[in-house]
């Protein structure tokens, strides 16, 4: 998307949902300036809080990575983004040890796993996990308040009965081939395929995503 229509899908959602639900808008960007623009923008249409990613490709030192962070911060309620399989650097401690005295920083969206969940929360630190793979137990064994899912889009019911109805490992187990499917290509590929063939969007592709080969679309109908 572009960033206008970014902004107009944070605004538009807002006003769908937002009497209901909190807002956390995508507003993150490997530029800085880029992301405070963003984020003045997404808190003008009424997001709630923020999700600030740490700068990808043209990364930065750790001063770098906390002066980022600072200029965001200050707007509102800030989520801190760690996936380093997609930006290439991860966040390290060190670096959330210092963002997280802003009293704007609301916590960690980690995709790292379970032993750097488990160092956040027991310090106090609010974690959701970004790996839909391990959420179950990131919750229920290492204190997770929840998770940033993908599979949420499709079996919304199903995660939060993960997250809050008490350990379930049958649920985890039978939810385990779905998520595996829709992560055999980088996301949101498998989203938006499913999200096709189940009928709630129309097939529309912009590249560089491409839909699912017919094969793995079998695959899923036998999933589902």
């Amino acid at each position: 998307m572009s960033w206008d229509e970014h902004i107009m899908l944070i605004g538009h959602t807002v006003n769908c949902f937002g009497w209901s639900i909190k807002v956390v808008g995508n507003t993150g960007s490997n530029s800085t300036r880029e992301a405070i623009h963003a984020t003045e923008q997404g808190f003008a249409v009424g997001m709630h809080a923020a999700l600030h990613i740490n700068p990808y490709y043209g990364k930065t030192s750790l001063e770098g990575l906390i002066s980022h962070f600072d200029s965001v911060l200050p707007m509102g309620p800030t989520i801190i983004y760690n996936v380093p399989s997609r930006t290439g650097q991860d966040i390290p401690p060190d670096v959330i040890k210092i963002v997280a005295k802003s009293p704007n920083f609301a916590g960690v969206k980690e995709c790292v796993g379970h032993d750097r969940v488990e160092q956040y929360t027991s310090n106090g630190v609010v974690v959701w996990s970004g790996n839909d793979d391990q959420c179950n137990d990131s919750r229920w064994f290492c204190g997770a308040t929840g998770v940033i899912s993908v599979t949420s889009n499709l079996v919304p019911g199903l995660m939060k009965e993960l997250m809050f109805g008490g350990k379930n490992t049958s649920l985890n187990s039978k939810v385990q081939p779905l998520v595996g499917w829709l992560f055999c290509e980088p996301n949101p590929i498998g989203l938006n395929t499913a999200l096709t063939q189940l009928g709630v969007v129309r097939p529309v592709f912009r590249l560089p995503y491409v839909p699912l080969p017919l094969a793995k679309r079998v695959e899923l109908v036998k999933i589902v």
